[in-house]
């Protein structure tokens, strides 16, 4: 039996921890879940190791010092690793990832992919509820100017609801992963397909938050837009 693991990074998710774990865990009661907090000041790991009293496949890290997303994720990939799961998955912790879909990833992670990515963009149709004009578009011209500089036959480059194999995170050294917030899953992506990972697009509806407060901000976009072409150059040492 594939050993699946849903990594679940938070900072400050109080109001929607305790929701999001209950509905992975209905989902299928055999999967996983990896929480990777970056010490939470509002309760949030209180929440997390009541439901530890509960759920047998419930996990906790907590993290100090050098925070941020790419950084989290790492740690929880690293962890993933020595555990030896097969599907490894990251999925926000705010209901914008519908845990319902995630039958559909690791589905296509069997059916031969390497890694799938729930694509709000596939085939340039739009499938997002809740986000502003602005953001949508600079979301969505984001990826358009990934593809475009990168070269990756991927629609939704951005996307942050990916399934790995662990064969993919085997191949990549993470010391030389150079992004730790939006342009990480940009990163993780082009570093897949550089080395000749099947990457699969699942279409799904994203949903923007409803509880809590979004971590985005302008420095996290900057560091996608501008560092694509310096990743793109540096990328092709396949570092």
């Amino acid at each position: 039996m594939n050993k699946v693991l849903v990594i679940i990074p938070t900072l400050n998710e109080v109001e929607n921890i305790n929701n999001i774990v209950h509905a992975v865990f209905a989902v299928n009661s055999n999967y996983h879940i990896l929480i990777v907090d970056d010490n939470s000041t509002d309760g949030t790991i209180t929440e997390i190791k009541k439901n530890q009293n509960k759920f047998e496949h419930l996990f906790l890290e907590v993290r100090t010092q050098d925070k941020g997303l790419g950084k989290a994720y790492i740690h929880g990939f690293l962890w993933a690793l020595k555990k030896e799961y097969n599907y490894i998955i990251e999925m926000d912790a705010d209901f914008s990832h519908n845990p319902k879909d995630l039958p559909r990833l690791i589905n296509a992670c069997e059916q031969g992919a390497d890694l799938a990515i729930g694509s709000r963009y596939i085939n340039n149709k739009i499938n997002v509820i809740n986000w502003d004009f602005k953001r949508l578009m600079l979301s969505y011209i984001a990826s358009k100017y990934v593809k475009f500089i990168t070269g990756i036959p991927v629609f939704d480059t951005t996307a942050g609801f990916i399934c790995y194999k662990r064969e993919v995170l085997q191949a990549i050294n993470f010391s030389h992963v150079r992004f730790t917030g939006y342009a990480f899953q940009i990163e993780m992506k082009f570093k897949a397909w550089l080395r000749g990972f099947k990457i699969k697009e699942v279409a799904i509806i994203f949903t923007d938050r409803t509880k809590g407060t979004s971590k985005l901000n302008s420095s996290i976009i900057s560091e996608a837009i501008f560092g694509v072409i310096k990743m793109k150059i540096k990328g092709l040492t396949k570092t």
